[in-house]
């Protein structure tokens, strides 16, 4: 009886240890598909396909960066900083988009241009570097 009981109690306590395991794991995993679904909410900033000696670069500015905008371009170190050579178009859901072919292997920095007047930075970038004028300049990484 006494072997029985301990037993008993040592299933218990080991019984709930495994639920406050399994629970802590289900917040976390909560946590994660939460984040996760936030990212996917966004549906901005650079997708890369690697293609031979090239990367296609997608790049994608939300609605919500640019809402009232007339026009915007994306410009870089890719096409000498010139405001007008890639324009970004409108997609059904407001983002605007723009797809570019860039040699592998390179950094490149960029900003999107706004009607010409605003700069904005892609916060998605690889990473950010100080442009000569103090504000900070995105810089896509390929590899």
């Amino acid at each position: 009886m006494k072997m029985e009981s301990t037993f008993i109690t040592r299933f218990r306590f080991v019984y709930q240890k495994i639920r406050t395991i399994i629970a802590r794991m289900a917040n976390e995993l909560s946590d994660y598909v939460s984040s996760s679904e936030k990212k996917k909410e966004m549906n901005h900033g650079i997708e890369k396909e690697f293609l031979g000696d090239i990367c296609r670069v997608t790049f994608r500015l939300p609605e919500s960066a640019a809402p009232d905008a007339d026009s915007v371009c994306v410009v870089g170190d890719f096409n000498d900083w010139d405001r007008s050579e890639n324009p970004m178009k409108k997609t059904g859901n407001g983002d605007y988009t723009v797809r570019l072919d860039l040699e592998r292997g390179k950094e490149y920095q960029f900003r999107y241009l706004i009607d010409g007047t605003k700069w904005e930075n892609d916060w998605n970038a690889d990473k950010y570097i100080q442009n000569t004028y103090g504000d900070s300049d995105n810089s896509l990484v390929i590899t």
